[in-house]
């Protein structure tokens, strides 16, 4: 077979007996002796070795019983036997293997290189360390829920995957004075993570980077400096609340709540909203809500279901310059427009009569009208109450016309007409 390691069908191919021992080799250290009475050396024991290399190894048999040699013996990696033109006997007691171009481990704790008896009993095993160093952790990026703890994550490298253990240690200090700190909270926020949960002081920058080690090497990150108070976040605004507003076809109106974590403390928060229809994935974004804990969403579609969510970003904190950190976005709510009263094409309106004045530029100017009070007034209380003045008295007067038209259509009209005029 190809030089270096089994291909992946060594997971599900039968393994020899005993198959547990295979699995633990590597946990609990590589056997001197097997279940058997021969013994046995593998040289070099648990190497460590850069993907790409080669090894040479050798089991050397100690002849106990007596008569025991190289002869029968046969070597596995992975639980999966090793062909025979890679292995040659050096001498009577010692059986040479040698395997080029290494892949990575397929495990962390090592690869099983395991040395047989002729009847499948195990007389030595050894780890078999296959890698590359830890790469230089970057994108280390920080964040204070209640300006007390800290929570940082960072990406482990270019690549990445290293095939070996590789303890990531976040460490953190005062930046002109103080002893180095390690975070001891991993984990908390995705594999690569770390939370320091209280006593870090305020005012004052800290100094942050990660250190990467394994067997082949160590990396470090560059130092990141930050000071608590500018990497103040929250949770997500709660109690968020959408409804119609009135009769209103195109309008949803949002409130929320401030989020408590920070209401004691001196700072300014503004907020973000974006929406969606119920049967698309793509949002629409309001970015001018400011500071207030309502919203006015105009220029929806009628009779539309729409998700709504809103977040929130402090900032100003105790005089910080810092332009804060957003949260996370607030579970999504539903609700929706109501159904327009406007007939649309097929609904059986009644057209306007032949000669009647047209509404045209009067509906014109009206629509650029309301185009420029959303525009000017998307998430204020400025002219809101003109604007929902404006709405009623358009659908209110559209639908007494509608009423009108299809109370007298026009073939009533002339026929009411003729009554009352002279013949000819």
């Amino acid at each position: 077979m190809p030089a270096g390691r089994p291909g992946p069908a060594a997971q599900s191919a039968r393994r020899p007996p005993p198959p547990l021992p295979l699995l633990l080799l590597c946990v609990l250290g590589a056997p001197r002796a097997g279940s058997g009475a021969h013994t046995a050396v593998i040289s070099p024991q648990d190497p460590t070795l850069l993907i790409g290399s080669s090894l040479q190894a050798t089991c050397s048999v100690h002849g106990d019983p007596p008569g025991t040699t190289a002869e029968g013996l046969y070597w596995t990696l992975n639980g999966r036997r090793l062909a025979p033109e890679l292995s040659r006997v050096l001498n009577a007691s010692t059986l040479a293997l040698a395997l080029a171009n290494l892949n990575g481990s397929r495990q962390q704790s090592g690869d099983n290189l395991v040395c047989h008896a002729r009847d499948g009993s195990i007389l030595a095993g050894s780890c078999l360390y296959v890698g590359l160093p830890p790469e230089k952790p970057f994108n280390i990026s920080c964040w204070s829920k209640n300006m007390k703890d800290l929570t940082c994550r960072w990406t482990p490298g270019a690549h990445g995957e290293t095939f070996l253990h590789t303890n990531y240690s976040l460490k953190y200090k005062l930046r002109w004075y103080g002893q180095d700190n390690t975070c001891e909270e991993y984990h908390t926020v995705g594999p690569h993570s770390c939370h320091i949960p209280k006593d870090l002081a305020l005012f004052t920058p800290y100094e942050i980077w990660v250190e990467a080690t394994n067997r082949l090497g160590s990396a470090r990150s560059d130092v990141l400096t930050l000071d608590i108070l500018d990497v103040v976040t929250t949770d997500p605004p709660p109690d968020v609340h959408v409804s119609r507003v009135g009769g209103l076809e195109d309008q949803l109106s949002v409130r929320w709540v401030s989020p408590p974590a920070l209401k004691d403390f001196l700072f300014q928060a503004k907020y973000q909203i974006r929406y969606r229809v119920e049967d698309s994935v793509d949002w629409k974004v309001v970015d001018d809500v400011s500071n207030q804990t309502s919203c006015r969403l105009a220029g929806l579609k009628p009779g539309t279901v729409y998700f709504v969510q809103v977040r929130c970003n402090p900032f100003g904190i105790y005089g910080s310059k810092k332009a804060g950190i957003w949260s996370e976005w607030s579970h999504p709510t539903a609700a929706s427009t109501p159904r327009s009263e406007r007939p649309g094409p097929g609904g059986g309106a009644c057209e306007p009569r032949g000669g009647e004045p047209s509404s045209g530029p009067v509906r014109r100017e009206l629509k650029q009208f309301l185009g420029w009070l959303k525009k000017h007034a998307y998430c204020s209380n400025l002219s809101f109450r003109l604007y929902d003045q404006w709405r009623a008295w358009m659908q209110k007067t559209h639908k007494t016309r509608n009423q009108d038209e299809g109370i007298l259509p026009s073939g009533r009209r002339g026929t009411t007409r003729g009554k009352g005029s002279p013949a000819r």
